[in-house]
Parts: C-alpha cells; structure tokens; sequence
C-alpha cells in the first residue's frame, strides 16, 4: 500500500463482550484493513481500537463500525468512569505512510460527512481538524457529556460541524479529526481516594499548570480497591511516559501514596518506550537502532 492512515476509534462499550465482539467484527478481514489492538476497560466502560491500512478501506470499515455502534450502546444507559457524548465517542485519524496532514483532514472529514449524512449522527471536527479554535480541545468538547448534549448544541457556538443540530436520541454525537499520535496511558494509585487521584490529574495536566502535552484525570477502580491518573499523552516526543510517571509519583508523596502500577492502553509508538528505557536505565545515547526488532524487515 501507497498510503497508510491508522485510525483509534473509541467505543462506549467495554463490559459487554458480545457488544464488544460485534463492533470490533467491522475491522476483522477485511481487505487492505488490519486490526492491530482492541482493548476495553470494565472501570471505564470503553473499548479502544486501533487499525491501519488503505485510507477508503479503513474510512469504509469505520462508518460500518459506527453503524454497529449505534445499534448496540444506549447512551441514555451507560455508566462508565471515562467521560464520552457518544456511542462511537472520538474517531482520531493519523497519518502513518504516504499520507500528509492535510490528505488525513480531507479523509476526516469525508468520514464526519458520511456518518451524519448516513446515520443522522451530529459530528464535531477537532484537534488540526478543528473549524474553531475552542473545538480544539477534546474536553471542551465533551464538557457536559451526553447528558448535557442537548442544552449544550443549543449553543451556537457549539452547533455541530455535521450532521443534525440536535442530539441522537441513543448515540449522542461524535468527535472526528486528525492528530499526532497520542499515548493513553495510566498510573493507578493505592488509595481509593477519589478525591486525591483528581488533585493529582489537576496538578499533572496542562490546563492545571503541569505537563504542556498531558491531559489528566481522576478515575476510581472500584474492583480493585484503587484509583487512576487516566493520562492522554498528545504528543510523547516533548512529553515522555517517564515525565508523567515521576510527576504523579512526586505529587503521590505528599498524600503519602504510592503507586500501584502503569497502564497502557493501545499501541505506542515505539521511540517512547525507547525513551522511558534509556531514562530509568540511564543509558547514554541509546537508541531505536540498538534494538534488535528494529533491523527485522518482513520479505
């Protein structure tokens, strides 16, 4: 293939397997698509996928997985940690090969124009997709949740991009876009202190004066007695894995709480771990060259 786009479609769904099954079936065997990574999350209930290939066959195979989407999750009976506005909460589309920012925003939007033509599904454009500055963010987008989608679209600066100006009564609404690619990643804490976890977050995110490129939240984990600094990593080459992890663990201290292990959710690129394992280990100049994977090539 020419050309490359990964897409990582987050779902509401992350507590019903069958649900989970069906939707993730869009992506399986299908041509010029590969499923590389699914993975969901009871605590948050959420499933992350991660997919690349050809960019039609990958639009295609997306909206066929929002249609599954809307049929399967009622919005108006979820309950999960993480917050969301949709069924098919965020559709972020990155360019991998052959493929600039501008040709990933073209496919964007001509996937936020087919579902809400296709599904009658309100569609937001944001990050380097954003039409307003204030949509840039995800947050602000989804500050209010489904449940307050429908006095928030009355707005008109929140009037959707696409699709009706009104919320799917079942689906919500969906974020679609283009972005560098993003690292979700986790720190759980021992303490089932909500109240801690969320200070934390607020002092390890940007909009609280933390890490320029870490958006950060509190997250109980109630199955195992514990909480979570939920971590998105928006562009991992200025703000590393091993920033976040000793930033809460500094911030921990105080609380006199310690951590209880890191989560990753999805791929990562693999610079990253390159990086958080040439900081811990303190190896000098290392890099992906020396790693023996990296020299392997498929015939």
């Amino acid at each position: 293939m020419d050309k490359i786009v990964e897409c990582v479609p987050n779902f509401s769904e992350g507590r019903n397997l069958e649900k989970v099954d069906r939707i993730v079936s869009a992506f399986r065997a299908k041509e010029n698509v590969k499923l590389l990574d699914y993975s969901n999350d009871n605590d948050h209930n959420r499933m992350v996928v991660t997919v690349i290939g050809e960019p039609e066959a990958v639009k295609n195979a997306v909206i066929e997985a929002v249609g599954i989407a809307i049929e399967e999750i009622d919005l108006t009976r979820h309950k999960g940690q993480h917050p969301r506005i949709g069924a098919t909460d965020v559709i972020p589309f990155i360019p991998i090969k052959g493929m600039s920012m501008e040709e990933t925003d073209a496919l964007a939007q001509e996937v936020g124009k087919a579902l809400a033509e296709k599904y009658q599904l309100p569609i937001f454009l944001y990050e380097k997709s954003a039409s307003a500055e204030h949509r840039r963010n995800l947050a602000a987008i989804r500050k209010g949740e489904f449940e307050g989608l429908v006095e928030k679209m009355k707005q008109p600066e929140w009037k959707p991009d696409f699709g009706p100006e009104e919320r799917h009564p079942t689906a919500g609404a969906t974020v679609v876009g283009v972005r560098m690619p993003l690292i979700a990643f986790n720190v759980n804490l021992h303490t089932n202190r909500l109240e801690i976890a969320d200070k934390i977050a607020k002092k390890v995110r940007f909009l609280g004066g933390g890490l320029r490129f870490c958006k950060a939240m509190g997250v109980e984990l109630k199955e195992q007695s514990l909480t979570q600094v939920s971590m998105n990593l928006t562009d991992y080459t200025k703000t590393a894995i091993y920033q976040v992890v000793e930033m809460v663990r500094f911030e921990a201290q105080r609380y006199g709480v310690s951590l209880a292990g890191c989560e990753l959710i999805g791929l990562v690129p693999l610079q990253a771990v390159v990086d958080t394992a040439s900081y811990y280990l303190g190896l000098e100049n290392f890099s992906v060259k020396q790693i023996l994977e990296s020299h392997l090539t498929e015939e």
